[in-house]
């Protein structure tokens, strides 16, 4: 018998390649459910945003919901014609009607660093608990580079908690775009498949009131409460006419604050690789422009297709003016035990 006769008929040669054809076929056996289990997953979502979007499933039109005509010492429309959301110019019950429908997920991400998750994660996750989008399925998304200082939560139903890691920053990037980066990748790798809206807040808030499905539209942006209140041409956008984020002079429309921005996940994918460039630009020109300046860049240019007013965010340690009428967030200045994004 030659020695090739021997190597296929050797019983131990043969259960090995038996073992190694039983170990291929469970790999790709499961191989083939996750690949399932993701079809499943991107057909439902698809369907559930298909259905948001769809006109056959009759979304309210503004004048069915929206009336500007009852907040006549504020402004309430902007020249593109987006709502500006205040109390008293909203019908929630009609949007509710159109939203439960649809069965919809609404995700709220939060970047919480290791030196401020103690003194903040915990009041802004039980607020959010209390009065984000209340009967609604919500994923509360919690960033952070320390796992094990994120406390226990209790959240009440239809409530749930993911946690994704950021390394420590050794590359010594700029904090802002170091968790924008990771806010980024996990949209695209998990979160635009699991929710049809997404908010991205600061850490440093206290919800006080209801924070409804009034808020929901493809690119939300929320005004900055000082400078809502302030002269135009007194903006700080900015200036510097080579960097990515200026904004020419005289021209702008409102000061985004950058604690409060949702919309789509789709939406806000373009927003951060816009932030992304507009960064990487300003190094090559040794510009340093923070967040805040390229978020209201990239509404100036893409318009908000819905605007938050003040009262959707209010600092804490300022005078309410009586344009105010119920504060739905409280912003509280940032006391930084270790280092923070901007």
């Amino acid at each position: 018998m030659s020695a090739l006769a021997f190597l296929f008929t050797s019983p131990k040669l043969k259960d090995r390649m038996t073992s190694q054809r039983k170990m291929m076929l469970l790999i790709l056996c499961a191989l083939s459910l996750i690949l399932i289990k993701y079809y499943f997953r991107l057909t439902l979502h698809l369907q559930k945003m298909y259905g948001c979007w769809n006109d056959q499933v009759e979304e309210p039109q503004l004048s069915a919901w929206f009336n500007s005509a009852n907040r006549s010492d504020v402004i309430t429309t902007t020249n593109w014609h987006a709502p500006i959301i205040w109390e008293g110019t909203y019908n929630r019950e009609v949007l509710e009607k159109y939203y439960k429908r649809l069965n919809i997920t609404i995700g709220l991400a939060v970047i919480a660093p290791a030196g401020i998750i103690r003194q903040y994660l915990k009041e802004f996750i039980q607020s959010a608990n209390k009065h984000f989008m209340t009967g609604y399925n919500v994923i509360f998304y919690i960033l952070t580079d320390n796992l094990n200082k994120v406390p226990h939560l209790e959240l009440g139903l239809l409530r749930t908690m993911k946690l994704f890691f950021i390394p420590a920053n050794t590359a010594l990037e700029d904090y802002s775009l170091w968790y924008m980066k990771h806010l980024e990748t996990n949209i695209i790798d998990f979160i635009q498949y699991e929710v049809e809206f997404l908010f991205k807040m600061d850490i440093n808030q206290i919800f006080k009131d209801d924070f409804g499905v009034e808020t929901l539209g493809r690119s939300v942006a929320q005004l900055h409460g000082w400078w809502y209140f302030k002269n135009t041409e007194d903006l700080p956008y900015e200036k510097r006419s080579l960097a990515a984020a200026a904004i020419p002079s005289g021209q702008g429309d409102f000061y985004y604050h950058s604690t409060i921005f949702g919309g789509t996940p789709q939406e806000i994918l373009a927003l951060l690789v816009e932030y992304e460039k507009g960064f990487t630009h300003d190094t090559s020109k040794d510009i340093n422009s923070n967040f805040e300046s390229h978020l209201n860049k990239y509404f100036f240019v893409h318009k908000p297709a819905k605007l938050l007013s003040p009262e959707y965010n209010w600092e804490s340690n300022l005078k309410t003016p009586p344009q105010i009428k119920h504060v739905k967030i409280e912003w509280q200045s940032v006391s930084i035990e270790n280092d923070y994004m901007d």
